[in-house]
């Protein structure tokens, strides 16, 4: 799947709805820009939210989050 998009004066650029769509991108998101040797490679970074339960064996969300919230106080 290709698209064309045009770069603004302000180096802004729309992602096309397919794409949108079809990686849940949405208003908000934080994407990764990484140069390699093909070009540029776009990907999106998960919400801490979306990745509660991917290691269910190590913890309940709401006990990751504390440990997450005491480590932040600690930093």
């Amino acid at each position: 799947m290709r698209s064309i998009v045009k770069v603004t004066r302000r180096g802004q650029t729309t992602i096309p709805l397919e794409f949108r769509e079809r990686y849940g991108i949405r208003e908000g998101d934080e994407l990764m820009v990484e140069a390699t040797e093909e070009g540029l490679l776009i990907k999106v970074i998960p919400k801490l939210e979306e990745l509660a339960g991917i290691d269910a064996k190590f913890g309940k969300p709401e006990e990751i989050k504390k440990e997450i919230e005491k480590l932040r106080e600690e930093y």
